[in-house]
């Protein structure tokens, strides 16, 4: 008896071992699906937010360093990195070190990660080096600032000689967006409306030799 039961058992768990997919196959599907959602949150995005025209604002190219302010998952940061490559850097700042871990499966996946470089910062405060970027962008994050007037000041000291700061965000957060910057002092040098919800504004830090 006990030897039939042992027979038994044997064949059920071959059974349950042969229809239960292997945990390989699972994760594999997984990381199939999480790229798949990823490129189609991508191609939704590019879609509607026509990034190129930001890319066209902001005047980069190979060989560039370009900073991303607030670039959560990295949507817009491919695009600028896809931009400076091979030999430029994007520096992607976030104040949520978890968003810029997804930024870096994206800018992995698009083969682009080392092009990146990510930074959690505050969220008073830019992180950038003095005088070191060609460009500096800001999509859809300048409302946050508690003190938005002392903040671009503040990262316009981060702009190279030359550099330019794109503002870029809603439609109703214009009029706050353009008030903030004239008042930091920054010169608006374009402005557009690429998608109806959306403005691009840039702007160039102030002359510092300009006669009191």
């Amino acid at each position: 008896m006990r030897h039939a039961l042992l027979c038994l058992l044997i064949a059920a768990a071959a059974c349950s071992s042969k229809d239960a997919p292997s945990r390989d196959d699972s994760s594999g599907r997984r990381s199939t699906k999480a790229i798949d959602d990823t490129l189609r949150e991508q191609a939704r995005f590019d879609s509607e937010r026509r990034p190129e025209e930001v890319v066209a604002a902001l005047g980069i190219g190979p060989g560039d360093r370009v900073a991303d302010i607030g670039a959560g998952t990295g949507l817009l940061t491919v695009h600028l990195a896809r931009a400076v490559a091979p030999d430029g850097t994007v520096v992607a700042t976030d104040i949520d070190g978890a968003v810029l871990e997804l930024l870096h499966s994206r800018l992995s996946a698009a083969g682009l990660d080392e092009v990146v470089e990510r930074r959690v910062v505050g969220p008073e405060t830019p992180g950038l080096e003095t005088g070191a970027y060609g460009a500096i962008l800001l999509a859809e994050v300048d409302h946050y600032f508690a003190e938005p007037i002392a903040w671009l000041r503040s990262v316009a000291q981060a702009l190279a000689p030359d550099g330019r700061i794109v503002i870029s965000n809603r439609i109703h957060h214009r009029t706050r967006s353009m008030a903030a910057a004239e008042q930091a002092g920054l010169v608006l040098q374009s402005e557009s409306t690429p998608v109806p919800t959306h403005f691009i504004a840039v702007f160039v830090a102030p002359p510092t030799n300009e006669a009191p």
